[in-house]
């Protein structure tokens, strides 16, 4: 199907950045770099993907297992604190606390002579397919008008993160170049044309380096020590390598000095305008696979703080909602290429923080999730690939907490976790919820929806789900007598994450059992454990299959309050001490979960709607992630007019001059979400099949979409006016059949044929061929 012409991803500014939100982000997924853009003096902050405080310790609590059954009766018989207390005497993890995500190091350029005045035609952009940084201007100090230009980028064919100094005409560059850390340094010196910085992360972590090659055109290179200098050069450049000691949560036996040097070699070999022109291909393949057009203007029309500031003072802006949506896209290339050794934390790749906000962690109660919403539906599923790898490389320690703090099998993640594979309850007592690694299955199960990869079903993600599955059925006790739901199942201890509740009499809790997210969690890991049975076909597993379903049927239901009318978070109708909590856990069967749709389940939607509309009245969404979480409820109820008014709020409340999420502070779930919400609000596939346009706003009146990603293996084009569907394309990648929603009647044609079609009520389906493509439109125009 033709698509409108690519629009242009820009983001850009005429004035360098006051401080670090407002720099550039560039990333490989190993390595990430913030550019500030700044005239005399300028910084290239580094990351590197590893360079974590810490190493693996055992935090199994030995008193853990013995305090459990005493704490689930005081929990039983309603005394919450009490159960609360001996928890947190005795089930958390030893140390308590884990270590942050830390940056690499930073590039310092001091230009020479500083010139007078300041700059002049100044800009300074990211260009968003070609993952190019990029910064020009001139002094009026300068004869001639001289313009100079830097670009800088992360390599996505050779790791190395590449600057490139350049002035025009008969102009020369003189800099000096150094390497910097504020702490845990060991070596800093210049040696011919290489920087190094290397260190250890405290007296018993990881090891670390930082090493960087320059060359420079016409102008020789002259060493100070633990810096270098150029004079009169045409172009200078840099190429920065970094690494660790990591190889695994507990084998650090990787030479940081051996990867440097390999990286370096193989990038130094090749002319700068054929490494760039390598990164450009590889980057904007992948930018490429998804186009979004919503009528908006294009990225030139202002600074992007500028629009920014126009949204947040009423202003309608539809082409900064398709620069944010492709910035998200961008952020996950950048911070979880499928290479990458970790997945994207809580800010992806990129902090300068040597104790960063929550340690920029694996916050595993909604945060790490969010980061990857946007993978399967904008087109980047290979991106969940470090996802899995860490999955599986916590698969070891979290079954020894599972055994050692629950006696159960399986595997088990509490509320967050790092890269030396953490499992144990952390910080306190609301890091007693074992659901982490329960939510944490869901994602392969979503990765085989969106692919059909059948082999990474079988070998990847089966043992994932499996032992997420195993622990849950271990750890769901039977209600007693005098409970609501006596005999069902239900979680305890349990949490709806970080909320509180108020009982009758009064007293306070976060403390509980069976709370709403845990029995939706656990119900949808279930049924997508039966999903995989009946695809796998293994007949070992049949009899796990039956447990699976005698457990579903025993399992507590969700509840509508009859106070209310909506959601229960609780198993008991609690009052809320914090009506407008930023947690909307109980409405995790709306999304990401698939238990609450319209067509299953009617009476759990309309309750949904009225839990959203009671959070919202009184102040929820106040943080940027819990705002992109409401765009994707919003969505998922079918509002487009109120997935719009959230998706705006977002981006006017909690989005900073760069683009990245504001919390505050900067986490970049929030640029996930808001991605994955704008997906969802033009197509959706979690009912079992494609639902067109289903939350389209009003504003959005004339646009399309192209390569967006559905459950069954389709990919799929749009192009929609008046507000309603005018035209669109599905590739399947395998055989199978295509069920279709929409406002209208729709013909199906392959190759300009019709395609026979059956009608079942609410969609209409075909069969599909394997790297078929077929074109639909609605059927009024059959006869134009």
């Amino acid at each position: 199907m033709q698509i409108e012409p690519r629009k242009e991803l820009v983001l850009w500014y005429d004035g360098p950045a006051s401080d670090w939100t407002g720099a550039l982000p560039v990333g490989n997924g190993r390595m990430g770099a913030m550019v500030f853009g700044r005239v005399n003096s300028e910084e290239i902050q580094l990351n590197e993907e590893t360079v974590w405080a810490g190493r693996y310790i055992n935090r199994s609590n030995p008193r853990a297992l013995a305090a459990l059954q005493r704490v689930r009766r005081l929990m039983f018989t309603g005394r919450n604190e009490d159960a609360a207390r001996l928890a947190g005497e005795t089930m958390l993890g030893i140390p308590r606390g884990i270590d942050s995500y830390q940056p690499l190091a930073s590039l310092l350029i001091d230009f020479m002579p500083e010139g007078g005045g300041g700059a002049m035609q100044y800009r300074r952009e990211l260009d968003l397919r070609s993952g190019i940084a990029g910064v020009s201007y001139s002094r009026p100090s300068w004869p001639e008008n001289i313009q100079v230009a830097r670009e800088v980028f992360a390599s996505f064919t050779h790791g190395v993160v590449a600057v490139r100094i350049a002035a025009g005409g008969k102009g020369r560059i003189s800099v000096r170049l150094r390497l910097d850390r504020a702490q845990d340094t060991l070596e800093c010196r210049a040696t011919g044309d290489r920087l190094a910085l290397a260190g250890r992360l405290g007296r018993q972590g990881l090891h670390y380096r930082a090493e960087a090659a320059v060359s420079a055109e016409g102008a020789e290179i002259r060493n100070h020590g633990n810096s270098l200098s150029v004079e009169g050069a045409a172009a200078i450049t840099v190429l920065i390598a970094g690494a660790t000691s990591y190889a695994g949560p507990r084998d650090y036996s990787a030479d940081p000095a051996r990867k440097c040097r390999q990286m370096l070699k193989a990038a130094s070999s090749l002319p700068y305008a054929e490494l760039r022109a390598r990164h450009v291909k590889a980057h904007s393949d992948w930018m490429g696979r998804v186009e979004l057009d919503l009528g908006g203007k294009a990225a030139a029309a202002a600074p992007t703080d500028r629009r920014l500031a126009g949204l947040r003072a009423g202003g309608a802006d539809n082409g900064l909602l398709e620069l944010y949506f492709q910035y998200g896209r961008y952020l996950l290339l950048g911070s979880s290429h499928p290479e990458s050794r970790l997945p994207a934390n809580l800010q992806g790749i990129w902090n300068h923080c040597f104790k960063a906000p929550w340690n920029a962690d694996f916050h595993t109660n909604i945060n790490i999730q969010m980061n990857y919403w946007p993978a399967g539906p904008a087109n980047l599923s290979e991106c969940e690939a470090p996802l899995f790898r860490w999955m599986k490389d916590c698969l070891a320690e979290g079954g020894r907490i599972a055994r050692k703090h629950y006696g159960c099998r399986g595997w088990v993640m509490h509320h967050l976790s790092d890269p030396f594979a953490c499992a144990a309850p952390m910080d306190g007592v609301w890091g007693i919820w074992p659901m982490g690694a329960a939510w944490l299955a869901l994602h392969p199960w979503e990765h085989f929806a969106f692919t059909q990869d059948l082999d990474f079903l079988r070998h990847t993600g089966w043992p994932i789900m499996k032992g997420a599955a195993l622990f849950c059925l271990d750890f769901l006790v039977e209600a007693p007598a005098g409970t609501p739901f006596a005999g069902r199942l239900v979680t305890c201890p349990s949490h709806s994450p970080e909320n509180r509740f108020r009982k009758k009499d009064g007293a306070e809790s976060l403390f509980t059992y069976g709370a709403t997210m845990d029995l939706m969690i656990i119900r949808n890991l279930f049924n997508n454990c039966l999903r995989a049975l009946e695809i796998v076909k293994n007949p070992a597993e049949a009899a796990f299959g039956r447990k699976l379903e005698k457990a579903l049927s025993r399992l507590a239901p969700v509840q509508i309050s009859a106070r209310t009318g909506r959601i229960q978070e609780w198993i008991e109708d609690y009052d809320e001490p914090e009506p407008g909590h930023r947690h909307m856990s109980h409405l995790f069967g709306l999304h990401p979960g698939d238990q609450i749709t319209q067509s299953r389940e009617p009476a759990l939607f309309a309750a949904a709607g009225k839990s959203l509309e009671g959070r919202l009245a009184r102040g929820g969404g106040h943080t940027g992630w819990s705002r992109a979480w409401i765009v994707n409820f919003q969505a998922r109820l079918l509002d487009g007019a109120g997935a719009l008014d959230n998706l705006r709020l977002l981006l006017a409340r909690s989005t900073l001059p760069n683009l990245f999420d504001d919390h505050p502070p900067f986490q970049i779930d929030g640029n996930f979400g808001g991605c994955a919400g704008i997906a969802e609000m033009l197509l959706q596939s979690h009912e079992g099949f494609l639902r067109i346009l289903p939350a389209l706003p009003p504003e959005w009146k004339t646009g399309s979409a192209r390569g967006l990603r559905a459950r069954g293996g389709f990919t799929v084009d749009l192009a929609w006016r008046d507000s309603r569907l005018a035209k669109g394309a599905i590739k399947a990648d395998s055989a199978g059949i295509c069920r279709l929603s929409a406002s209208r009647p729709l013909l199906v044609r392959h190759e300009g044929k019709a395609v026979p079609t059956r009608n079942e009520g609410a969609f209409i389906s075909f069969a599909a061929e394997a790297g078929k493509e077929y074109s639909f439109h609605a059927s009024h125009c059959a006869h134009h």
